[in-house]
């Protein structure tokens, strides 16, 4: 794996690479970084190239001027440049789905397909409501490094209470006793996790519909109906705004997380069909 920082005209990103052949740029979610293993699942290292930056604010790329989701976007293009990737598939991860739609909208020339699994795709959370002022208070730059530091030393320990702690922030599903590789794959995904100043900025983030409705290339939105994250309307505001898109409902166990658990396979297998599909038509890149 390749990683490490890069400085462009716009700023510093970090990011992680693996694999080769067709390059999927992955834009993570809220409170992971380009270290994120979970969504890259099931995939062929000897057929694609997963490129992960760390967004703006995550990791060790800083957030600075940088706050927007169109201006992320540009970040991440400068880092497709500096890669000598003329063309990418963008797979949008919940909060990151936002900057996977502008990446969409104003670079059609660079994106040939776009993946939004368990994206948001307009404004996220009510700035009234009770998850936005607990996540205001608990994830600020001051007391997020005591919150994970407490979930990773807990996970160690107690990786049970982790798992019935962290079920029902992804799942609608009732919590019941899950399979041990379940559980080791969700502490194992969560160790890694850094809020930084990322997630408060993402939080208060919001896109345009003309920015959305401006998406032409092929687009696959897979979502869980039983998403107690990323409401199941976000899939369907997306697919109603993006007129080249199709929706891949799941009905799963693990809601928000749906690369985990034995029902993970098919919708794991369904997201490298479509990237599969007519992938001869892919424009050349350097490595």
């Amino acid at each position: 794996m390749n990683n490490g920082v890069i400085n462009t005209k716009l700023g510093d990103i970090e990011y992680s690479s693996i694999g080769k052949g067709i390059p999927i740029v992955f834009v993570h979610g809220g409170h992971s970084n380009c270290n994120e293993t979970l969504c890259i699942k099931g995939f062929d290292l000897e057929k694609f190239q997963l490129i992960i930056p760390s967004r703006p604010g995550y990791g060790k790329t800083p957030l600075n001027g940088n706050r927007t989701p169109k201006q992320a976007a540009d970040l991440t293009i400068e880092l497709a440049n500096h890669l000598s990737i003329d063309n990418v598939i963008i797979y949008g991860i919940s909060a990151g789905g936002l900057t996977a739609i502008e990446l969409a909208s104003n670079y059609p020339d660079r994106v040939s397909k776009m993946i939004l699994a368990s994206a948001i795709s307009k404004e996220w959370l009510d700035k009234q409501g009770k998850i936005y002022k607990t996540s205001k208070k608990m994830f600020n730059p001051r007391m997020e490094k005591i919150v994970w530091g407490m979930v990773r030393f807990f996970s160690r320990i107690f990786p049970n209470m982790i798992e019935k702690s962290f079920y029902p922030k992804f799942s609608n599903n009732p919590s019941h006793k899950l399979k041990k590789d379940d559980v080791t794959e969700l502490i194992s995904t969560i160790r890694h996790y850094n809020s930084k100043t990322g997630f408060l900025n993402n939080i208060d983030q919001n896109i345009d519909d003309e920015v959305i409705s401006k998406i032409k290339c092929p687009t696959l939105i897979i979502h869980s109906e039983n998403d107690s994250s990323v409401p199941f309307e976000h899939a369907l505001h997306a697919n109603k705004m993006i007129k080249n898109s199709e929706i891949a409902k799941l009905n799963n166990e693990w809601g928000h997380l749906f690369w985990i658990g034995t029902d993970s396979i098919e919708s794991i297998t369904k997201t490298i069909e479509f990237i599969k599909r007519n992938s001869s038509t892919h424009k050349t890149y350097k490595q």
